[in-house]
């Protein structure tokens, strides 16, 4: 399997910013870390390895990203709109830094798949939902939707609020978002097991959202035996990806 460690400078976040490629060809894959979680953790954990026979078919690419978590939503001596202020930084980051990097490593300029477990789910939800014209097809497992799990009651924080997909999503009524999230694959799992409960208001929020609005989405439950665990996102991820087409 091809495997490159790559880095570049961010103006953004004002630092050098690491990332791994996993792959040779086929759909690029941005994947974010779960909590506190570096660019390495993906394939520490087994998740590179569960998704080889992607990889060496040439269907997929994946590059893990570092994150700033740790100085935005679980920074908890920062005030909440510091956090949000800290996690616009690292969006900036991403949709104007890494994506460009990852176009002009690979020469995909189409949009790219994200996914990520915990709160690698959560970000990779809330960058489709935000960014529709850069990714077309999501996995998310096992996040949590609200950002009120982070920094409880935000009031009327618009900033926060932008960032809380199980809020916003009710009142995004903006037709090209709409369309463009009616012509993606988006998949949001869950199990109901142990440390799962924490997602599980969010998770049903989000679906009832979607439901309401008409967007296609196949939100998953698992069952009671699943946990919030990489043992069963390494089941999860090679098992939607088969079901998905790219």
């Amino acid at each position: 399997m091809h495997m490159e460690r790559l880095s570049h400078w961010s103006g953004h976040l004002n630092r050098e910013m690491p990332l791994n490629r996993y792959g040779h060809a086929g759909l690029p894959v941005v994947v974010f870390a779960s909590s506190g979680g570096s660019h390495d953790e993906y394939y520490d954990f087994g998740m590179i390895e569960a998704c080889r026979s992607f990889i060496e078919e040439g269907r997929l690419q994946f590059f893990t990203l570092a994150s700033v978590d740790q100085e935005s939503w679980l920074a908890d001596w920062k005030a909440p709109h510091d956090r949000a202020l800290m996690h616009t930084n690292y969006e900036h980051y991403v949709i104007e830094e890494a994506i460009p990097f990852i176009k002009h490593h690979t020469g995909w300029f189409d949009p790219m798949m994200t996914t990520g477990c915990s709160m690698g789910a959560y970000h990779a939800l809330n960058f489709f939902l935000q960014h529709p014209d850069v990714f077309n097809n999501v996995v998310a497992l096992s996040g949590v939707y609200d950002a009120r799990y982070f920094v409880g009651e935000y009031g009327e924080d618009s900033l926060i609020y932008q960032n809380s997909p199980a809020d916003y999503l009710w009142q995004q009524n903006d037709g090209w978002f709409i369309d463009h999230y009616r012509q993606a694959q988006i998949v949001v799992c869950t199990g109901l097991g142990d440390w799962e409960q924490d997602g599980l208001p969010s998770f049903y929020t989000l679906k009832e959202a979607f439901d309401q609005k008409k967007i296609p989405a196949w939100f998953s439950e698992w069952g009671q035996d699943v946990a919030h665990d990489w043992e069963w996102w390494r089941r999860q991820m090679p098992y939607f990806l088969s079901q998905m087409y790219f």
